[in-house]
């Protein structure tokens, strides 16, 4: 555990916390939370001794150890399970199956473990440093957007993992969802304060809005007592027969304590500028097929139409074609096969992952914005980047000086400036917080025409879709229902066991439950006791093999083989854990 006494910080003359005192106790699982800017970064750097507090100590106990998400993509690896077995602590330095199982935890496959790391995406080489984190079995983990990047089914992993880590976990991450399935509490930064409290993220700001409520009604109550006091002295003050309790009165309003009133705290606030068109159906897709190379298809034979107000998710692991898929709908890619009908007058509203890297960067934001329509006023473009939280002279700042999230915030505003009855929307929420986050929710839901959202948070996907393109099983089908359906229907299982998804045109829904004979429940009742036998005769090999392991390691001879066999056993008695969860849940 780690202590925090009296911290303070600024820079300048803005203060971003003062008098921090907080714990994180033993086994505790602890989400920052905080607008952007209110100084959550920089109180992870000043617990990891990166950064200098203006006052107030971090008491951090002998031989406990942090481990953090490294910024930079420097490797040193021949290969990535090289490089992450690198972290591997002294009395686990032989066993690379931790390494192993890590890594395919975060979306590694078996033939990835030999391949440099060089060979992977900036994103994939994010997740490769986030694996050295986890098998280094630090004291404490500090993770700073540990969501970013990571798909779905790698989300479901790591918020597993985090919530039977050993040690004390503290993150700061957009992802509510995510923060709630692993945090045991909260801490949030708000205007300049520092606040933990017991349980997930609502209970922190339901406790921040009743605090709030009472500062304000303790403020009005003062203020009323001290003008009722003014009134008397005012009144009675220059009667001598008052003049002792007019005197009185003064020295009361003297002592009273100055309640200020509380600066109004920016929000995001917008809706998106819908146009109208007459055609009930704005889109139409009809066998669409795509592909960067024709003989390697990343979806094919995809059909289905687009109504007003529908919210299709598209989700699925990463690298599989979700922003393929959105920019192909969105023009900018052209179809191996397939069409796609646009009724007259759709207006398209791009947020891409791309776009965002075609900003200008030598704009300022209200050039950029203004770009977008050329026949706002200089007032609507004001308009719109105040509703962006870029108030006054903020709205001049140079594109190339933004954050993440600030940029983000410019190509929302780039799509408030045209008229749209159609979004395409790729992974909007990241660099978002919390509470831009909710908003963005509000207005994609309060928006007429129809939304597509490339997503991996929970959070949209729960609150918005009716439809889902789900890429899976090595293709992109439609999945008619609610993101709640389709965990209760298919869920996210490895591919081995993944259920087929419905392939548009090919086969109608069945929404009737399959009854059960009792010949069949007795036949998965047996196929469960011939797991649990498995799953014991492999707990067996694995203690073998790991009193193998330790006395190779004793007389120092080569362990690569054992270890890989010993990885190898450990992911085979996950597997048969998943089989018997599948099956029990199957008889009760």
């Amino acid at each position: 555990m780690i202590q925090l006494q009296e911290i303070s910080k600024s820079f300048g003359e803005r203060v971003l916390f003062e008098d921090v005192n907080f714990v994180v106790g033993p086994r505790e699982r602890i989400g920052l939370v905080g607008r952007n800017g209110m100084g959550k970064s920089t109180l992870f750097r000043i617990i990891l001794g990166e950064e200098s507090p203006d006052q107030g100590i971090v008491a951090i106990p002998k031989g406990y150890r942090l481990g953090a998400l490294e910024q930079h993509l420097n490797f040193t690896g021949q290969t990535i399970l090289e490089e992450v077995i690198q972290a591997l602590p002294t009395e686990f330095i032989y066993d690379h199956w931790r390494g192993e199982k890590i890594l395919f935890g975060l979306g590694f496959g078996q033939d990835d473990l030999n391949r440099p790391p060089s060979d992977f995406s900036g994103g994939y080489q994010i997740r490769v440093k986030l694996a050295k984190v986890l098998v280094s079995q630090p004291g404490l983990l500090l993770l700073d957007e540990p969501t970013n990047y990571l798909d779905i089914v790698s989300l479901h992993w790591l918020a597993q993992f985090l919530k039977d880590f050993p040690g004390e976990v503290l993150m700061i991450t957009h992802d509510r969802s995510f923060m709630n399935k692993v945090s045991t509490h909260t801490v949030g930064i708000h205007r300049r304060k520092v606040k933990k409290i017991k349980g997930p993220t609502h209970k922190y700001y339901e406790q921040l809005t009743l605090d709030e409520e009472i500062y304000e009604q303790t403020r009005q109550n003062q203020e009323k007592k001290k003008q009722e006091l003014e009134s008397f002295i005012k009144k009675f003050g220059a009667k001598a027969t008052k003049a002792r309790q007019a005197n009185s009165k003064k020295k009361i309003i003297e002592k009273m304590d100055e309640i200020e009133v509380l600066d109004d705290v920016p929000d995001l606030r917008f809706s998106f500028n819908y146009k109208d068109i007459p055609s009930k159906f704005p889109m139409e897709i009809k066998d669409l097929s795509f592909g960067y190379d024709p003989s390697e298809l990343l979806f094919e034979d995809l059909s289905f139409s687009i109504s007003k107000g529908d919210r299709i998710g598209i989700i699925g692991k990463n690298g599989k074609g979700k922003s393929t898929l959105l920019n192909v709908i969105a023009g900018e890619l052209n179809p191996v096969e397939g069409s796609i009908w646009r009724a007259p007058g759709v207006s398209q509203g791009h947020f891409g992952q791309t776009n965002i890297e075609r900003l200008h960067l030598s704009n300022t934001i209200t050039k950029e914005i203004a770009s977008a329509n050329g026949g706002l006023s200089f007032t609507q473009v004001r308009s719109i980047c105040g509703a962006m939280m870029f108030p006054g002279d903020d709205a001049e700042k140079p594109i190339n000086v933004l954050s993440g999230g600030e940029k983000a915030r410019v190509m929302l505003g780039k799509i408030l400036a045209g008229q749209s009855n159609v979004l395409l929307l790729d992974e909007p929420t990241n660099h978002l917080d919390m509470e831009s986050i909710e908003v963005l929710c509000e207005e994609i839901d309060a928006f007429p025409g129809a939304a597509f959202v490339v997503t991996h948070s929970e959070l949209l996907l729960d609150k918005l879709v009716n439809k889902m393109i789900v890429f899976k099983d090595g293709r992109a089908s439609l999945f008619e229902g609610t993101y709640k359906d389709f965990l209760n229907k298919i869920g996210w299982d490895d591919d081995s066991e993944e259920k087929p998804v419905k392939k548009v045109g090919k086969s109608k829904p069945n929404h009737k439950a399959i009854d059960q004979s009792e010949d069949t429940i007795k036949k998965i009742k047996i196929e469960i006791e011939t797991i649990e036998s498995d799953i014991m005769k492999l707990e067996e090999l694995i203690d073998q093999y790991e009193k193998l392991c330790q006395e190779k390691s004793s007389k120092g001879e080569e362990i690569h083989e054992v270890s890989a066999v010993l990885g190898k056993l450990h992911k085979k008695v996950e597997e048969k854990f998943k089989e018997l969860e599948s099956l029990s849940e199957q008889v009760n």
